[in-house]
């Protein structure tokens, strides 16, 4: 792996989604028109606001990311230009760590909008710090393109590649304790909520929401959330095929 070639990767990325501005608008803006409109379906209630913002702070990130990186990088398959790249001294984790890096710097900037927005515009309370729900919803859109990067090897057309949310991001969702919590579902269904990292990305936001200091759950969410990010774009990196069959 090298890091010319990886940072070549990021920015040769960086210039294509320079040219897609609908892609910058879905990653970089519909997570905060989602939380705009969120906070005025619970006007009424604003501690329902509170309870329930933090959560999709982290997760409306995952999802836009997880949609736009997996449909961009089936597109380079498609089109033959990510066969065209590995015929050159790129190898696979060049290429994988370049998108990682690429998106994850959008994801910077979208994390920094949501969050300043939920914070200081819609007015979400939190007892933590900032920083903290900075952080958690960061790792929570790296996990999300990690996730769109593993997933894309697996499909054959952008279809596809859309047909991979309601597979892998659904489930999650309805089993992270946001519409529930996890401890009274049934035990089946628990034991398969412990093992998705949405539910532990949700876990930390709460965290934040409810403690003022670092705890150790907190500290647990947060690292299983970026080991899985980082175990799924290794499995990305393994996955990764030349061309679509």
């Amino acid at each position: 792996m090298s890091t010319a070639r990886t940072l070549a990767t990021a920015a040769r990325v960086l210039r294509q989604l320079g040219h897609d501005p609908r892609s910058i608008a879905l990653m970089i803006f519909v997570p905060c028109v989602m939380l705009f409109l969120l906070r005025f379906v619970f006007d009424g209630s604003p501690q329902t606001f509170d309870s329930i913002g933090a959560s999709l702070l982290g997760i409306f990130p995952l999802i836009t990311m997880f949609l736009v990186t997996s449909i961009a990088t089936l597109r380079e398959r498609t089109s033959g230009t990510l066969e065209r790249l590995l015929a050159m001294p790129l190898g696979k984790a060049d290429l994988i760590a370049g998108y990682a890096l690429a998106f994850g710097l959008v994801a910077v900037v979208q994390s920094l909008l949501a969050t300043g927005l939920a914070l200081w515009g819609l007015g979400l309370d939190i007892t933590g710090s900032a920083r903290l729900l900075l952080l958690v919803a960061l790792l929570d859109a790296l996990l999300g393109t990690a996730l769109g990067l593993f997933v894309s090897a697996f499909a054959a057309s952008e279809f596809q590649a859309v047909q991979f949310m309601p597979a892998v991001i659904f489930p999650q969702l309805l089993l992270c304790g946001l519409f529930t919590a996890r401890e009274k579902m049934q035990p089946a269904l628990e034991a398969i909520s412990d093992a998705l990292p949405m539910s532990y990305a949700v876990d930390a936001m709460n965290e934040v929401l409810r403690h003022s200091a670092v705890t150790g759950d907190f500290l647990r969410d947060i690292l299983v959330v970026a080991a899985c990010a980082l175990l799924v774009l290794a499995l990305g990196a393994a996955t990764l095929r030349r061309r679509t069959a």
